[in-house]
């Protein structure tokens, strides 16, 4: 557990050392330069952070290999796969059967080489960051002023267990390889501001287009394996197949089923996947007609709600499940919260909702790290200016951009 003066310390750059130092050991090295400062503050602190993977685009999309991120200090680990660059038609043309208007028309999208997270998001994982609430304790809690909430990384509040108790345990509990589920967009987006701050590389949530392309793996049938969807039981658990042993459904451990083109598992069903991107049935429209980059292709969110999530779960049907199909969260994935105002780490109905990590091979500025991490609306940072068991810890991040808000007084 950190000391009161680790928890609150805030990052201050040293441009001297980031010009000249900082680039010769990253080269020497092989890394990026937010990996090689990683490994030599665990080196002075007697507790090297472990880099194995070739970081921020050390290597070509071609020649880069799957990688397994270890955490310093801690036994859990996860293994990501590379997903090459590429053009390719984001959404599903009209002949395509069960499609939906908002998947459409077609867009060209560029797809800029990335890695992500070979299974979602297991709970031995995702605890790891949860934990970190209860260790913080209310004695040694620091006030988090609105203006600094871009250096913070903040925490979830406990499930509320008279609800989802029951129903996680029932899957199986909150432990192990199942995947983790029922966090909010933000609670998934502060993870992977956790994360990368815990091992020195850029994690973040997948953008719906980069989502897409890897699920197709250089496909453009409905499915990665075709049109078929009575195969679909072979890549996935869904509604058809993912009953238990009370004959109701409910999610598995991940890796069980066999993986797409890319090495991606459970990208089919098992948990919804929650990506960057605000839903926006008309956003395709917006697009049509001009091929973009990933980057451009986002909805970046400016409100709460709705937001995407990708894939399909265990409660899905096959249609739900296709490469294109969307499926949007609204406030109902909420509403069993008692809280007042509800919390935002959390959606209490999202029982097949969960995420899968991206870590792009091309390390992007300071500020656009922080568009991937921070708040992005008013509705959950008026809740967290509230400071109603909010429990927030600064954290040796990539340097915030100034505040597009003003402190409220």
């Amino acid at each position: 557990m950190h000391s009161h003066s680790e928890r609150t310390f805030l990052y201050m750059k040293n441009q001297s050392i980031k010009r000249t130092i900082l680039p010769r050991w990253a080269a020497l090295l092989g890394l990026g330069t937010a990996a090689c400062a990683a490994v030599i503050v665990g080196c002075i602190a007697g507790t090297p952070a472990r880099a194995e993977s070739p970081i921020g685009g050390a290597a070509p999309a071609t020649d880069a290999r799957p990688f397994t991120q270890s955490l310093p200090g801690l036994e859990v680990k996860f293994d990501m796969v590379p997903i090459p660059g590429g053009t390719f038609k984001m959404g599903s043309p009209e002949s395509e059967k069960k499609r939906k208007p908002d998947e459409g028309p077609q867009v060209d999208v560029k797809i800029e080489p990335f890695y992500m997270g070979k299974y979602e998001v297991t709970w031995d994982l995702y605890n790891e960051f949860i934990k970190t609430y209860n260790e913080l304790g209310t004695a040694t809690r620091v006030a988090v002023p609105i203006e600094r909430l871009a250096d913070a990384v903040s925490y979830p509040t406990p499930i509320y267990d008279i609800e989802a108790g029951p129903k996680l345990q029932r899957m199986g509990g909150r432990t192990g390889d199942f995947p983790a589920v029922i966090m909010s967009h933000f609670a998934a987006k502060q993870f992977t501001k956790w994360l990368s701050a815990k091992t020195g590389r850029f994690y973040r949530l997948p953008t719906e287009a980069e989502w897409e392309f890897a699920a197709r793996g250089g496909t453009t049938a409905p499915y990665f394996f075709g049109e078929d969807s009575k195969q679909l039981k072979d890549y996935a658990w869904f509604a058809d197949n993912s009953e238990l042993k009370d004959q109701e459904v409910g999610y598995h451990e991940v890796g069980k089923k066999k993986p797409n083109p890319y090495g991606l598992y459970d990208i089919y069903g098992n948990v919804a996947e929650i990506v960057i991107d605000q839903y926006d049935p008309a956003h395709y429209q917006s697009l049509a007609g001009k091929q973009v980059a990933a980057a451009d292709a986002i909805r970046w969110p400016n409100k709460q709600y709705p937001r995407v999530v990708r894939g399909g779960g265990y409660e899905s049907d096959p249609e739900a499940c296709r490469s294109a199909a969307r499926q949007k969260v609204t406030v109902a994935q909420n509403t069993q919260d008692p809280q007042d105002p509800k919390s935002p780490y959390w959606w209490t109905e999202g029982f097949s909702i969960g995420f899968r990590l991206v870590s792009p091979v091309k390390e992007p500025s300071d500020a656009d790290k922080h568009k991937f991490w921070d708040v992005d609306n008013e509705a959950v940072r008026d809740i967290l200016t509230r400071g109603r068991e909010i429990r927030q810890e600064m954290k040796d991040l990539a340097p915030a951009p100034k505040p597009d808000v003003k402190p409220q007084k």
